[in-house]
């Protein structure tokens, strides 16, 4: 019960913006002598080698562990689903712009990343890809912003819906939570919420699935992303991995091709 409390708490979520594009910027030097032109033809062939065996969909993002892997760019949604009702079924994709699916178990959401070729993303996985490589206890660095993540909405959702809850299934599942005022926010619209290596929202907006047969969810959400942890080690593990509501979202991870 103290764990699904912890869900139900509330904050005043961040400015919308726009997510930056992504770029890179790469150059060539010539050499003119013979033999270290067949030493860099060598490398070249090595590096394609490497970029092949390293490579990501392009909607991931390749995360530079001691085991590469790759991850959701975005928080995911389901495609030709409406992301406000609680699915069933579902194969996940994610992009800028669009609305992040809630309302989602692990094990839909376990479905819909292995509908897409992915899977869900082990804990060390998602918490390297939220801290980076320096281990930043929130993804954009280890001091809070309150105006970086969505995470600060002020009155709770179900309060403002229904007055005086009842905290059911029914009221917790209502597709009318998300579509709230200064509740979910589009993936991306934040664009400060950005980890080192380029991925989106993985403090607030939505709590995340990830692969623990035991139900598990990261990095808090709208409402609360604090009373179980702060930044990237918000954990909440009170639920079984059928267990859904609002709030409940997911994002994939890969192996690397």
């Amino acid at each position: 019960m103290t764990g699904l409390l912890l869900v139900l708490l509330a904050c005043e979520p961040s400015t919308v913006r726009q997510a930056p594009l992504d770029s890179e910027d790469t150059s060539v030097e010539a050499d003119t002598d013979t033999d270290t032109d067949t030493d860099t033809d060598a490398d070249a062939d090595a590096d394609a080698d490497t970029d092949a065996d390293t490579a990501c969909a392009t909607d991931m993002v390749r995360i530079p562990a001691a085991v590469p892997y790759c991850i959701d760019r975005y928080e995911a949604h389901l495609t030709d689903q409406s992301p406000y009702a609680t699915p069933t079924s579902g194969t996940a994709a994610n992009r800028a712009g669009a609305v992040p699916q809630g309302y989602i178990s692990q094990t839909v959401a376990a479905l819909a990343c292995d509908n897409a070729g992915k899977r869900l993303c082990t804990a060390s996985e998602w918490t390297r890809a939220c801290r980076g490589s320096t281990e930043s206890l929130y993804p954009y660095g280890d001091s809070y912003d309150a105006t970086a993540c969505n995470d600060t909405r002020d009155t709770h959702p179900v309060v403002e819906l229904f007055g005086t809850p009842t905290w059911s299934t029914s009221e917790m599942s209502d597709p009318r939570l998300n579509q709230l005022a200064d509740s979910l926010d589009p993936s991306g619209a934040n664009a400060d919420c950005v980890s080192e290596d380029g991925v989106y929202d993985m403090h607030g907006n939505l709590h995340e699935w990830i692969a623990d047969p035991a139900g598990t969810f990261k990095g808090g959400f709208y409402v609360d992303a604090v009373l179980n942890g702060a930044g990237c080690t918000y954990t909440t593990t009170a639920h079984s991995v059928g267990y859904h509501d609002y709030s409940t979202g997911f994002r994939c991870c890969a192996d690397t091709n």
